[in-house]
């Protein structure tokens, strides 16, 4: 069925007709945008109507309101005026309200601002704190929803009081932004009681020190309700308590309505001569919380139509809907500190950030957290002063020019006469207390005439200590006058004691860092220093790139039974030339012959002259290492870069050797054990001391190595080292020597493989014992000369407890080191029988039983003490 043709002239008559259909449909269909449009183009209709009788009384009240097009405004001149009076005279209990104010509305935080915030938080340095503000920030919403039109509001009171009354109830329950909230009550309250204008003040401060303040007085009823509005602290009217009328109501709770203000004591006409507006009737109610305690004022001034007075319905009307502003005004101040709170917390987190961001430099540190601190306590000074160097941030208020300022505050230094000099500071540093002084100039630990003399004029100051870690004082922090003019408040001295707190911790942080730089230039410069003598001359490179390397044969280097003492200094640095070059170590991995003389004459250079673990002791391990390696036809069965770290271990195995043992270092805290730890701690000094000497200039025998080579010999070359302790061949001995024993030995496992070189290595370094008796014999006698008589019992100990074990689990993985083993037998038989010679001679003594002393010394249960081996090579 064809729908018939309507014409919109017969459709707007019919809804004229039935205009509770339009309501009906406008309800259920109407959107946002669609009222928004309407209330843009009719919003000079929807205003009461401006006759002379509504536009207040007195002769200036016609000219008090112009048309802008955007609703009514006060025309410049007296809103000016009125302005600047109000801020001047901060006693005056009745005062008017500049509607134009300078804000926008608050955009709402929908998803696509959130999607906007990540975006913001990405551009940033991923960053815990910047991540955490931005999530949370994302989150925080507060509800706005449109008020209805004004003259919605006009027409709900003349038909539905209970409508109305719900009406504005539910308007303000949906604001928590405490300016436009605090906006709605008064446009509200002139609607309700027929006022001209309105006035709020809210009570601020602490208990012994509340006053009354108002962004808002003036406010007429057809002006336009915004969702957010922005206000500064600098259109504040504060009104001290118990002042004018205002403050009477808020001191005494009482309900004031006057018929006639002039005829009022507490009444000030100063604002009317100044405008020209004239003040007749006026109803004052206190505003209250849930708990009954007085949160504001609010105030109505001359009702409609003009010379009416305010009756005892408008106060009952008032009675009954203040209490719901009270609540309304309750929550949205919870919601603002909560807010509050969260920018606090938020400021906190990005000074965490930055102590970790920036640990170097001491004045970018501090900058930081000063500027953080400005920004969130909104002062117009902040300075820092640590008891060598003062910093200091001024406001961007503070300059006319505000970009420059702000640029030079951030960027350079300043040093605050003021703050050097001043007996606050002293005072906070000597007694470690802070200080928060509301007005200087009535204190008396303030000089007035250093802040006359700066040019910088202090209201207040908070100043605070600064402690570091050891709870020492080691600086003072102070910020100086609010931006609002208001003191310094518990809240804002416990915020920036915290960020104090930090600013310590960025302090100590950077003093360590710089001290941790200056004992690194320290070592570094030592270490230079060390190395240049530490390291062979030129000439004597040239000696022996010079000369002429003996046969093996001629050296006698390939014998087992080799005398360690046959070669002088210079002999065993050719013919340790001649190890590498049989080796064929120098063709394989491309090792620079100048490079290895000066390397072999830099090591001899680094061993101490101790007793024993000296130069001669490090060629003769390397002796027989090289020796086992060609008797027994290791070379086979071992890869190349096994034996280049098997010969270079041996060569730098005992490098910088004290002449104590671990146990000694460790016991006496000394610097080796601080740097290394406790366990291996000297095998771990010579490796280090070996990479050192590798890593001079002109000494890397290893740089034609490829970087896997490298790499791999690297690791083989710390093992081996570590592996001359022997409280690690305690621990892996038994599992070496029962893959013997089983004959499960795998040449062919990587783990069975690293059991033996380092079997090789400790067989290597206890070598003497495997020696002739006469050589064998010199080398044990080195030890323990006051312990001569003792010396056969240990070595006793010794062999049977430590080096027998071993030598014949190597015979059963080669016999061809059989003659090693004889010899260490040949060498126990004699020392058996000095020893029995030694108990023969104790029993034919008169006073043996006194002077006898028990064998083995301390460590008998393992023979540790013994002379073949040195004790500070164990544990």
């Amino acid at each position: 069925m064809a729908l018939p043709r309507m014409n919109f002239s017969d459709v707007e008559s019919f809804l004229d007709k039935h205009p509770e259909l339009f309501e009906d449909y406008l309800n259920r269909k109407g959107k946002h945008s669609m009222v928004e449009k309407w209330l843009k183009n009719h919003q000079v209709h929807k205003l009461a109507p401006l006759d002379p009788d509504k536009a207040g009384s007195g002769g200036g009240g016609k000219d008090c309101w112009v048309n802008k097009g955007d609703g009514l405004q006060r025309r410049a001149s007296q809103k000016e005026l009125r302005k600047s009076f109000a801020r001047s005279k901060a006693i005056n209990a009745n005062r008017t309200y500049d509607e134009h104010v300078n804000s926008r509305a608050q955009e709402p935080l929908t998803s696509m601002r959130r999607r906007a915030l990540l975006r913001k938080a990405s551009s940033l340095p991923p960053t815990t704190a910047h991540i955490l503000s931005a999530l949370l920030e994302s989150r925080v919403n507060i509800p706005q929803y449109p008020s209805t039109a004004i003259d919605f509001k006009y027409y709900l009171k003349q038909n539905n009081e209970r409508e109305f009354f719900l009406e504005l109830v539910k308007d303000i329950s949906n604001d928590l932004d405490l300016t436009s909230l605090s906006y709605k009550i008064l446009v509200f309250v002139c609607i309700m009681v027929d006022a001209d204008r309105c006035s709020l003040f809210l009570v601020e401060g602490s208990a012994n020190k509340k006053t009354l303040v108002s962004k808002f007085f003036d406010v007429h009823a057809g002006t336009t309700v915004l969702p957010s509005l922005s206000m500064d602290n600098s259109d504040e009217v504060q009104v001290p308590w118990g002042k004018g009328i205002i403050g009477y109501v808020a001191e005494h709770g009482e309900t004031v309505n006057i018929p006639d203000a002039y005829q009022d004591r507490r009444f000030s006409d100063e604002i009317d001569k100044l405008t020209g507006y004239k003040t007749k009737s006026l109803l004052c109610m206190p505003i209250r919380n849930s708990d009954g305690e007085i949160i504001g004022v609010a105030q109505a001034i001359n009702k409609n139509p003009g010379g009416a007075l305010f009756t005892e319905d408008d106060e009952k009307v008032l009675q009954m809907y203040l209490p719901f502003c009270g609540i309304a005004i309750s929550n949205a101040q919870l919601f603002a500190a909560s807010r509050k709170e969260y920018d606090r917390s938020r400021a906190l987190l990005e000074v965490v950030n930055d102590l970790f961001e920036e640990q170097t430099d001491l004045e970018k540190i501090v900058r930081k957290i000063m500027h953080r601190a400005q920004t969130l306590l909104k002062c117009e000074r902040c300075s820092v002063v640590k008891f060598t160097k003062s910093f200091e941030l001024l406001s961007p208020k503070c300059s006319a020019d505000t970009e420059n300022s702000f640029k030079d505050s951030i960027e350079k230094s300043s040093y605050s006469d003021w703050l050097i000099n001043n007996s606050i500071a002293e005072l906070v540093a000597s007694t470690g207390l802070p200080v928060n002084i509301s007005d200087a100039y009535q204190d008396p630990r303030f000089d007035a005439e250093a802040d006359q003399f700066s040019g910088f004029h202090i209201r207040s100051v908070l100043c605070v200590p600064i402690w570091n870690s050891n709870h020492q004082i080691i600086g003072v922090a102070q910020v100086l006058n609010r931006l609002d003019g208001k003191p310094f408040d518990d809240a804002d001295q416990r915020l920036f004691e915290a960020f104090v707190i930090f600013c310590g911790l960025g302090i100590n942080n950077t003093i360590m860092y710089d001290q941790v730089k200056k004992s690194w230039a320290k070592q570094s410069v030592a270490l230079d220093v060390l190395s240049y003598h530490a390291t062979c001359s030129k000439t004597e490179v040239d000696k022996f790139k010079a000369a002429n390397i003996p046969l093996v044969c001629e050296l006698g280097i390939d014998k087992l039974s080799f005398d360690d003492f046959s070669l002088d200094v210079d002999a065993m640095i050719t013919a340790a030339l001649r190890m590498f070059m049989e080796l064929g170590m120098v063709q394989k991995f491309k090792i620079d012959y100048e490079t290895l003389c000066r390397w072999l004459l830099t090591v001899r250079k680094n061993y101490r002259m101790v007793l024993y673990h000296n130069w001669r002791h490090a060629f003769n391990v390397c002796q027989c290492m090289f020796s086992m390696l060609t008797t027994a036809g290791f070379q086979e069965t071992l890869t190349e870069v096994e034996i280049l770290a098997l010969i270079v271990g041996c060569l730098c195995h005992d490098l910088d050797h004290r002449g104590t043992n671990n146990a000694f270092q460790a016991k006496t805290g000394s610097a080796l054990a601080q740097l290394y730890g406790t366990s291996a701690t000297l095998e771990h000094h010579h490796f280090n001391h070996a990479v050192m000497i590798l890593q001079s200039e002109g000494h890397n025998i290893f740089s034609n190595l490829s970087s896997r080579e490298y790499s791999d010999l690297m690791q083989l070359l710390k093992q081996s080292i570590l592996a001359t302790d022997l409280t690690l061949y305690f621990e892996n001995r038994m599992a070496f020597f029962d893959l013997v024993d089983k004959g499960e030995y795998n040449w062919n496992v990587k783990n069975h493989r690293d059991m033996f070189r380092s079997m090789l290595m400790t067989a290597c370094d206890l070598g003497a014992v495997t020696k002739p008796w006469e050589i064998s014999r010199k080398a044990s006698a080195i030890f323990d000369r006051n312990r001569k008589d003792e010396l056969p019992g240990l070595q006793l100990e010794w062999i049977d407890g430590i080096c027998s074990p071993l030598y014949e689990a190597l015979v059963k993985v080669n016999p061809k080191l059989q003659p090693m083993l004889d010899l260490i037998q040949g060498n126990r038989a004699k020392w058996e029988e000095l020893h029995r010679e030694r108990q023969r001679t104790q029993s034919d003594a008169p006073d043996s039983s006194n002077n006898t002393s028990t064998s083995g010394g301390p460590s008998s249960d393992t023979g540790i003490s013994c002379c073949s081996t040195p004790p500070e090579n164990t544990s």
